[in-house]
């Protein structure tokens, strides 16, 4: 079975050679993890800034530059400890390190860089951050291994994906508000729940036949119903959270958006097709723009 060919993008333009497969590695070429990554962080700083003033724009900087760096360790490691199975599976054998491009040694250094990048950022913030970003490394380096032991890696994945809700006020305030960030929290869980799982509908052939679980399988012609409870308990989670914090109206308003979009994909999305299961997929970052919008919004005008 050949090696699929690699698609371009601006890495083959403007990285040298040798870098190309870093950056790969990365995912620096998909964007659309590092949204996913950064918006529960951008939540949650927006709604721990004081009522009417802008968020904390060092924050917001560096917990960016955190999303690039453990989204892209994140996929170092999945690359890692999945190549056996990425040279099995259409979508992904390709990849750095299942290709052959990149040796597992090599692989590791870059962690090991991309890690130490991550350190310096964590650092920065304050002691009770250091210890909450810290604890979180426990879920990025275990995630990889749940499609082999569970139906419900996306779920595993919400928990990864969105300890920035935590994370990010924390950051700000020194401390955590379960009234406010746990609902936050919970509702980046349930959102990562429907957009992995339209995104798992790509591979459910591939997952079937090298013997991993997810979500999709486990739903398989029900998977409708599910992703619409998981949109219904995201929505209500986020306006609990919202209440809770006492956000002003321009909030609600920009959550009855993100409804629409939300329900945009789980009506329209064509399960049966990889194109328009990874088209959703990809539009979630307007999801987050549009949550992250209103709590920008409720927040200036309380």
């Amino acid at each position: 079975m050949g090696i699929r060919k690699i698609d371009q993008s601006w890495i083959d333009e403007y990285l040298p050679e040798k870098a190309r497969p870093y950056a790969r590695l990365a995912r620096l070429d998909k964007p659309i993890g590092t949204w996913l990554l950064a918006w529960p962080c951008m939540w949650s700083i927006t709604m721990a800034a004081v009522p009417g003033s802008l968020p904390d724009f060092k924050m917001m900087v560096l917990f960016g530059s955190g999303a690039l760096l453990l989204r892209g360790a994140g996929c170092t490691i999945n690359d890692l400890l999945d190549q056996d199975i990425d040279r099995k599976v259409e979508r992904t054998r390709s990849r750095p390190v299942a290709s052959g491009i990149l040796t597992p040694f090599q692989g590791l250094c870059f962690l090991a860089f991309q890690l130490s990048l991550g350190l310096g950022i964590l650092l920065q913030l304050n002691n009770f951050s250091r210890v909450l970003g810290a604890s979180s490394l426990l879920l990025v380096f275990s995630y990889p291994l749940m499609k082999r032991v569970t139906f419900w890696p996306q779920a595993y994945l919400g928990l990864t994906f969105n300890w920035g809700a935590l994370l990010g006020w924390a950051a700000v305030r020194g401390s955590l508000d379960p009234s406010i960030v746990l609902p936050l929290y919970t509702s980046g869980v349930f959102w990562t729940l429907v957009y992995d799982t339209i995104y798992a509908h790509q591979d459910k052939e591939d997952d079937v036949r090298v013997g991993v679980k997810s979500t999709a399988l486990r739903f398989a012609d029900s998977t409708k119903e599910w992703i619409t409870g998981f949109g219904i308990a995201c929505i209500g989670s986020l306006a609990c959270s919202g209440f809770y914090a006492n956000i002003g109206w321009p909030y609600y308003t920009f959550l009855l958006a993100a409804s629409g979009q939300l329900a945009w994909q789980i009506l329209t999305v064509d399960l049966s097709s990889r194109a328009d299961c990874n088209r959703k997929f990809v539009s979630n970052k307007w999801f987050g723009a549009l949550v992250f919008t209103g709590i920008l919004c409720g927040r200036l005008f309380p």
